[in-house]
């Protein structure tokens, strides 16, 4: 077994804090990797608190990965040592089914193993995230980094990109299409850059008039205040397509009525209490409420050498490791532009 630093949470009752633990040996098809970097995810606290249920404790949060390979088992074709490698949400799949046959191992209907807060294939053995000093993963769920882009700043595009990324190819948003974009925060930035950049018009809608700066920088066409009732009835009826990143309890109804007919509102937010939906505000002009989590590996792949070839990469705040609890108290209160990212050098 491979001795690895970390930092866990032991309970839902408690902060992280250093925690030494064992990843297993590299196998013929695994990939080792040194981390230098990892994001940090509103999901990695809704998980510590196990406000979704089922936490896997101790837990070691980190779904936003990256690093250069320190070891590469007998059979692995698609890394050597010193290659840059990433790993997301996932770290294995039962590649037998429909899903995974596609490419969406996300929605793999055996069940797919999270990076943290899962279980291997065995369904017996816990997994653990990148709030740690290294890991081990199959190939066929490694990333190749492209060389160009900064790589702390590509970390949060392997959570947070392909959760907006993904469902914007899936609808096919572009050039014509008017998106919203709900919440400007760590996915809702992302969302704004790649619509912008598959040409599509950008709104971004937030409650806060203190984002509007922000969205301008991020070249948004357009800026509304969700919590003016002038300007919220502007944009009535006008939008092709709402991204909904918002993880706080809010009134999708008030958002469905800015659809145009047949519009769509994806969900990639999660927030932690239910909601209630209004029949009749979907039924007139046939819209539609969808949901959509991050990506497939091909498609994770496909975005990342789309950002390299558009220059995109997450704004993010570089923070050690020890700071990772003042970390979430900000996050919580929304002061991060836009994605804390943890310096594992400081672990």
């Amino acid at each position: 077994m491979i001795a690895v630093k970390g930092y866990a949470a032991q309970t839902k009752d408690t902060d992280l804090a250093p925690w030494n633990f064992e990843r297993r040996e590299v196998g013929p098809h695994d990939v080792q990797f040194a981390i230098d970097f990892c994001g940090v995810c509103h999901s990695d606290l809704h998980q510590i608190k196990d406000e979704w249920g089922g936490g896997i404790f101790p837990m070691v949060p980190g779904h936003e990965i990256v690093g250069r390979v320190t070891a590469v088992g007998s059979h692995v074709t698609k890394f050597k040592v010193g290659d840059l490698a990433g790993t997301g949400c996932l770290v294995d799949s039962c590649r037998v089914c429909d899903n995974c046959q596609h490419g969406l191992e996300q929605y793999c209907t055996n069940g797919h193993s999270q990076t943290y807060n899962g279980l291997e294939q065995d369904k017996k053995t816990p997994t653990y995230g990148g709030y740690s000093d290294s890991i081990v993963v199959h190939e066929d769920f490694v990333l190749n980094i492209p060389e160009k882009l900064d790589l702390a700043a590509t970390a949060p595009l392997l959570c947070a990109g392909i959760t907006t990324y993904s469902p914007l190819r899936h609808w096919n948003v572009g050039k014509g299409h008017k998106l919203a974009v709900l919440g400007l925060g760590g996915l809702g930035h992302m969302g704004v850059k790649f619509g912008v950049a598959f040409g599509a018009e950008v709104t971004v809608l937030s409650t806060s008039p203190k984002k509007e700066e922000d969205a301008k920088k991020l070249d948004a066409h357009k800026f509304v205040v969700t919590s003016d009732p002038e300007q919220l009835a502007s944009v009535n009826g006008y939008f092709d397509f709402i991204l909904d990143t918002v993880s706080a309890e809010h009134d999708y109804n008030q958002y469905l009525h800015l659809l145009k007919t047949d519009g769509v509102h994806i969900c990639v937010g999660a927030p932690p209490t239910p909601s209630s939906i209004v029949a009749f505000s979907l039924i007139p002009g046939r819209k539609s409420l969808a949901g959509s989590m991050i990506g497939g590996l091909p498609e994770t792949q496909e975005m990342l050498d789309f950002c390299a070839e558009h220059n995109i990469v997450s704004d993010i705040e570089l923070i050690d490791m020890k700071d990772i609890q003042t970390a979430f108290d900000r996050m919580l209160k929304g002061d991060v532009r836009y994605r804390f990212v943890i310096d594992m050098a400081t672990l």
